[in-house]
């Protein structure tokens, strides 16, 4: 019988052929936390004992409150600057930009597995990586031992073929199949994506569907490596750590899903949960007071040329807010450099630093009573956005972008 990649991966890193239901212990190649999770991972880590096992794949990330809105968010970001200086742990300070964007730009290669203090580690899936997200309590562990346990998962074998109609991407592509299976539809299985439509995709569409895995309850999103796959990691100039995983054909599938890419329209998911899906044509009538685009999700330099070119001569309608958050510092500098920057303050767009942003709910646009906003992210649970009497719709650049020039979802 053949393996699934979670099986190989993790196989990889047990010493021995790993079967699905197993119980096992698998070493861990990067460990990340940030600045909502990270002081509890400090105070559990010192309480062993011990050293980090290793300093320089241990990533501290300060973004979900980057710069800190108030002082005890500020007095956890000096536990963590001083954490990484006393053990040598990597540091990503502020404006640096989202955890999940700046391990696939730096620090996670195919083949490795990373564990993260966030649930949306799983981003980094889409270099054929086992990615997942764990408590802060497991981090610490890891962070000291090098190590951790899993219980094998299954697999969901996700087949989607066929092309995509204009203005639609892999964003619409994954609330659609969240809205099919539920969001505890994949719960504690990996989302395993093939097929031609996701071959010809770009690595930016393919880190989006690995970021929203977790929103059907999937303990990771993979996809195969290849030659986009070997060209992303040429362009951060790590071309030597790509390495080669493919399916089995005879891997054991706990379910296989087909998708036709032709047939899926322009989706939104509507409060308040992400699996309340609907097309975007349905909604016409709901106006919106902030349109937010950015977030792990969609806040990828490919994601910044779309909304640009919507903008472009453009003005955000008077009675709505936009709110634009570059993923990273590097997706940042490259905007600037091709114009996009200008565009979106000619439109009467706002920038916010490299960071989570609003997507948290800490700073950067919390919502009022009753406001509406249309976000690029990948939650909308209540209050997820810093009010539970604010409702939250989640969509993909494009329809963000002219939802926010007609003042409607459109």
């Amino acid at each position: 019988m053949g393996l699934t990649l979670a099986q190989k991966i993790l196989s990889a890193h047990a010493d021995h052929e790993v079967k699905i239901g197993e119980l096992t212990i698998a070493n861990v190649d990067v460990c990340a936390t940030q600045d909502g999770t990270g002081p509890l991972a400090i105070k559990e880590f010192k309480k062993l004992n011990k050293p980090l096992k290793n300093p320089k794949r241990t990533i501290l990330f300060i973004d979900h409150a980057a710069p800190s809105p108030r002082k005890e968010l500020s007095d956890a970001h000096i536990i963590i600057r001083d954490f990484a200086q006393e053990y040598g742990a990597v540091l990503s300070d502020i404006g640096c930009g989202v955890c999940h964007q700046r391990l696939i730009e730096d620090y996670v290669n195919p083949g490795e597995i990373l564990v993260g203090a966030d649930s949306h580690t799983c981003t980094s899936g889409a270099l054929g990586a086992f990615a997942t997200g764990m408590g802060s309590t497991d981090i610490a562990v890891s962070m000291a031992y090098g190590k951790t346990w899993f219980k094998v998962p299954p697999s969901f074998k996700i087949e989607v073929t066929g092309k995509f109609k204009p203005n639609v991407v892999s964003k619409d592509l994954m609330l659609y199949l969240i809205g099919m299976i539920g969001a505890d539809g994949a719960t504690y299985k990996v989302l395993e994506f093939c097929g031609e439509t996701i071959e010809n995709m770009s690595m930016s569409e393919r880190f989006t569907l690995a970021n929203m895995a977790v929103e059907a309850g999937a303990k990771a999103g993979l996809f195969e490596t290849d030659e986009k796959t070997r060209e992303f990691l040429a362009s951060r100039n790590r071309a030597d750590k790509f390495k080669e995983i493919k399916m089995d054909k005879d891997a054991q599938y706990e379910r296989i899903i087909k998708i036709d890419a032709s047939e899926i329209e322009p989706m939104v998911s509507c409060p308040h949960t992400v699996d309340n899906t609907k097309k975007a044509s349905e909604l016409n009538d709901i106006k919106v007071n902030q349109v937010f685009v950015g977030t792990c999700t969609n806040g990828r330099i490919e994601d910044l040329r779309v909304v640009a070119e919507v903008l472009k001569g453009q003005k955000v309608a008077p009675h709505t807010r936009m709110i634009i958050v570059p993923a990273s510092k590097d997706i940042y500098v490259q905007a600037a450099k091709e114009g996009l920057l200008e565009i979106f303050l000619e439109a009467g767009a706002n920038l916010l630093p490299s960071g989570c942003g609003p997507c948290v709910g800490v700073h950067g646009g919390i919502l009022g009573d009753g406001e509406v906003c249309l976000a690029t992210q990948n939650r909308n649970f209540q209050g997820r956005m810093g009010n539970v009497n604010g409702f939250i719709y989640l969509s993909s650049p494009y329809t963000a972008a002219k939802s926010a020039i007609k003042g409607y979802i459109c």
